[in-house]
């Protein structure tokens, strides 16, 4: 069972990925300097190292950058819960819509916030945690270059929304996600630093750019079992062809459809905390 570990209370273990591009660098160095007509060889297999954690950083579920949540625990798995986590928001005009809907399927959800907006509408956010759901980290302006910002910007990009929702909620985030999922070798060693664990999805809806609600909801219940970490959006939410925002015809849809498979939708908190097993 994944589950954070306090702030500061163990020190950064470097991915094994990065381990071996230092090493890999510390011997291209020593055959540049050694053996000058193997240059070219040692420079191609740092090109190739390069390519491989560039790759890595844009793979959203891949772990080789640092542990990265893409499923529950097993005994989430064994016990039907999935998490329903909704990013980009709050939005004034989708998130109250989004709030209610849940409401009335019984669902709960864990929110990834962008700060900036959190800022221009705090009652929001607070009514987000107010009515049973989870408010996490989705950094403080969601950068589209994200991915390509130093380890002090980056930092700073994290930590400033962690100070802003943990200001509007009282309680800080446990939990980040990546604009876009997309990320670089900094990201690990600042949320290490700041109590954060980094989380993806088992599946995406794609919502932002897909207004049919049926190939939304596909995307999302394709193989849908207990564990599963779902990805919907509030903010820059697709419209359906009727013109509402896709998230709100796919939500009953989706109560319907984990009812029908015994499931049902916890928050992350509520999920990664180490609990007995279901069959104990």
């Amino acid at each position: 069972m994944p589950h954070v570990a306090p702030h500061g209370s163990t020190s950064w273990t470097m991915p094994a990925l990065l381990r071996a591009s230092v090493g890999l660098h510390a011997c291209a160095a020593g055959v540049a300097l050694a053996a000058p007509h193997a240059a070219w060889y040692a420079l191609g297999a740092v090109v190739l190292d390069h390519a491989a954690i560039t790759a890595a950083g844009l793979l959203p579920r891949c772990g080789w950058l640092g542990p990265n949540i893409t499923r529950l625990g097993e005994t989430s798995a064994q016990w039907g819960e999935v998490a329903l986590t909704i990013d980009d928001g709050p939005d004034p005009q989708v998130t109250p819509q989004v709030l209610d809907t849940l409401e009335a399927h019984g669902l709960r959800a864990s929110f990834f916030c962008i700060a900036e907006k959190a800022r221009r509408h705090p009652a929001l956010v607070r009514e987000i945690a107010a009515r049973g759901h989870s408010v996490q980290n989705h950094s403080d302006h969601h950068p589209l270059g994200f991915a390509t910002l130093g380890p002090r910007r980056m930092r700073a990009e994290i930590e400033r929304a962690q100070e802003t929702l943990a200001q509007l909620t009282r309680e800080r985030p446990l939990f980040f996600r990546a604009p876009a999922g997309l990320r670089n070798p900094f990201l690990d060693p600042a949320l290490h630093r700041l109590g954060l664990q980094l989380v993806s999805w088992t599946r995406r809806a794609y919502d932002t750019r897909e207004g049919r609600p049926q190939r939304v909801l596909e995307r999302l219940c394709r193989g849908l079992a207990g564990g599963d970490i779902l990805l919907l959006h509030d903010g820059n939410a697709a419209r359906s062809p009727d013109g509402r925002p896709v998230i709100l015809e796919v939500l009953p849809l989706l109560a319907q459809r984990m009812q029908a498979l015994g499931l049902h939708a916890v928050t992350l908190p509520q999920a990664l905390q180490p609990r007995r097993s279901a069959f104990a």
